[in-house]
């Protein structure tokens, strides 16, 4: 099959935010924040960087969600999962944890480490409606579940989706997420295939990315977020090396009704989650292992 020749083109690029979240953990906000709310599916992306334990030490203890699903991916350091479904487990550098709230959970992410480097994401991934209540499920993907494809100037670690044929191990899921975490040495260049109609996003945390569409090039700087268009791959070029993730979903084309950890369709079913909450009925589904 010929592969579409079009680029994705930059629909805005916006620096990350500083946030406190959790029990005063200090992380950068790339989406889910006032300049970049979310993208299609994906609600929210946070990054913890520091050497610095009081900015990480005092963790996420127990807390709620439901309606989406949470994807923790780590650079280094090493975070203890425990939640409602008996899901635990120490992930560290490489390691994803993939937990989906469905219904309700409660559940904790708390550092398994007194000091050192702390480096990881948290993506947000929304489930479809018919979904929202489903039984939740923790899943664990360890590093070496996870393929790395080497190319000229290229390293990618394929999560979820594929590239040049090697496949994620993340569950399958109606948005058909892709998610690349994707390193270039100085000078490479690439154009990465994602599936036509999928929103999509890049955001750099280290060095300096530089896409194309119709000519024109766009400089993404470290530390931001760059929305792309709709159709397309994606041009990625770099002067002096960058490291980026690549992600992308299926939109699903219904409201968002979103406040704190519930995000649900409307305002009426996230009424009825706090209330769930409050009265102790949030965790109602049978674990799913």
């Amino acid at each position: 099959m010929m592969r579409h020749q079009s680029k994705r083109y930059v629909v805005a690029v916006v620096p990350s935010e500083q946030a406190s979240d959790g029990a005063g953990v200090r992380l950068r906000r790339a989406v889910g924040m006032h300049g970049l709310p979310e993208v299609g599916p994906f609600l929210l992306l946070d990054e913890i960087h520091s050497s610095d334990p009081s900015a990480y030490i005092a963790g996420f203890p127990p807390h709620p969600h439901r309606g989406f699903e949470t994807v923790t991916y780590m650079l280094s350091g090493q975070m203890q999962h425990r939640d409602s479904t008996g899901g635990q487990g120490v992930i560290t550098g490489g390691d994803v944890q993939w937990m989906t709230a469905g219904s309700g959970v409660i559940h904790s992410e708390m550092p398994a480490q007194q000091d050192g480097l702390m480096w990881g994401f948290q993506l947000w991934l929304n489930l479809p409606s018919a979904q929202k209540m489903r039984p939740p499920e923790y899943i664990e993907l360890k590093s070496d579940s996870i393929p790395e494809v080497k190319l000229d100037g290229l390293t990618v670690r394929v999560i979820a989706g594929a590239f040049e044929g090697a496949t994620g191990p993340a569950p399958e899921r109606d948005t058909q997420p892709l998610y690349l975490d994707v390193r270039m040495t100085a000078g490479a260049r690439h154009e990465i295939q994602v599936p036509e109609g999928h929103d999509c996003f890049v955001y750099v945390y280290d060095g300096v990315l530089t896409t194309e569409a119709n000519g024109a090039q766009v400089t993404v700087p470290r530390k931001s977020t760059a929305q792309l268009s709709r159709v397309g791959s994606v041009a990625a070029e770099t002067g002096t090396g960058a490291s980026f993730l690549l992600i992308a979903g299926k939109p699903l084309g219904k409201p968002v009704a979103r406040t704190g950890p519930f995000v649900m369709n409307t305002e009426s079913e996230l009424e009825v989650a706090m209330t769930d909450y409050r009265t102790g009925r949030l965790v109602q589904a049978p674990p799913k292992r």
